[in-house]
């Protein structure tokens, strides 16, 4: 019996993806794969805090296990006793088989690890090195000395390995639709025509370096403003300071959602505006999710994260040397330089994807399906 014959075999599934929002919802068509290929398969995802966030509007996941580990950049503090409750959680479980989602960048060992602890008998994953009995099921990792695959692809790529493949790779998100009602009511009540041109601006992101200047965001916002666009800002109550500064530039006509959306209206919000312009970071991949068009300003990092099939234009600029990484697979290995980001790149942009969008996007997303 070959590999992906008896993975076939697998019911009881265990899939690792720790890191953040944006990361699991490239996963999903991944995880999709795995559902369709054995639809009575159960699966259960291990992620982060903000990672299982979003995992519950997923519905090709049957169960989340929460955890944030040590091994993962902002991770909550917790005691070796709560990794050790976890490794017992998992082997309760009684999983037959685990795949270790990860960027190249990566090291799936410590998470191999945990799987090995528990008890799961067959593990799939990508490593540079050879694991031998960690990952039972190794597939040799070639980035970035081979060109970079999108990290949807990668995810794709690792689970076709057990055999499981679909003919549906867009990202998996889904909302009730008394949310979408709610969050228009919302918008309303804040002042946003919805049926006038509106955008969402989300000028945040989890790290410094994929932080685009603000006063690029104010130009281009002010800008579009007098070209007849609505602004709503967005960003989480941590970055309400920074929001408030280009809120500030911008003026009181644009108007500031800080802190304001939950996430589930969030990801309604974007599903609802015509345009999102954000940084490298989850909202892009929210925006991805719900065909929304999407303008990124993308820091010369990872090159793997862009906007996945829909209408999108990515937008470079560079980082600081002091921020850079000092993680050897994240230096300059092939994310382009070009298109520039500018105030007037971010227009150029806004125009060209808004044009098919009023054409088509008469309703929100959701009332597509």
């Amino acid at each position: 019996m070959d590999k992906a014959q008896d993975w076939a075999q697998l019911t009881n599934l265990l899939v690792v993806r720790l890191d953040n929002m944006g990361d699991v919802l490239m996963t999903t068509p991944a995880i999709r794969a795995l559902k369709e290929s054995l639809p009575e398969r159960k699966i259960t995802l291990l992620t982060s805090s903000v990672g299982a966030a979003v995992a519950k509007h997923i519905p090709e996941i049957d169960d989340v296990i929460t955890f944030d580990v040590p091994w993962v950049k902002n991770s909550l503090d917790h005691s070796n006793m709560q990794t050790q409750a976890l490794i017992s959680a998992l082997a309760e479980r009684a999983f037959d088989g685990a795949i270790i989602c990860t960027v190249y960048s990566q090291t799936p060992f410590p998470s191999a690890m945990l799987c090995y602890l528990a008890g799961i008998p067959r593990v799939l994953g990508y490593s540079h090195e050879n694991p031998y009995g960690l990952i039972t099921d190794w597939v040799p990792d070639t980035e970035p000395a081979t060109p970079v695959r999108h990290e949807v692809q990668r995810q794709l790529d690792l689970v076709a390995q057990a055999g499981a493949t679909t003919g549906n790779a867009r990202l998996s998100l889904d909302l009730p639709e008394e949310t979408h009602t709610a969050t228009a009511e919302k918008l309303t009540a804040m002042g946003v025509n919805l049926e006038q041109p509106w955008l969402v601006l989300h000028p945040g992101a989890s790290e410094p370096k994929r932080l685009y200047d603000p006063e690029g965001f104010i130009q281009a916002g002010r800008q579009l403003m007098e070209q007849g666009w609505q602004i709503v800002l967005t960003g989480s109550p941590s970055e309400a300071e920074q929001v408030a500064a280009i809120h500030h530039g911008l003026g009181d006509r644009a108007i500031d959602a800080t802190g304001q959306l939950s996430l589930d209206e969030l990801i309604s919000a974007i599903g609802q505006a015509h345009v999102l312009v954000s940084n490298n970071t989850g909202p892009v991949h929210i925006a991805a999710a719900t065909e929304t068009p999407v303008v990124v300003l993308y820091a010369q990092t990872n090159p793997q994260h862009t906007p996945w099939q829909v209408p999108s234009e990515v937008l470079y600029f560079p980082v600081p040397q002091a921020l850079k990484s000092q993680n050897y697979f994240l230096q300059d290995h092939g994310c382009p330089a070009e298109p520039t980001a500018s105030p007037q790149a971010i227009i150029d942009a806004v125009t060209t994807l808004s044009a098919p969008v009023f054409r088509v996007k008469e309703t929100p997303y959701y009332a597509q399906s």
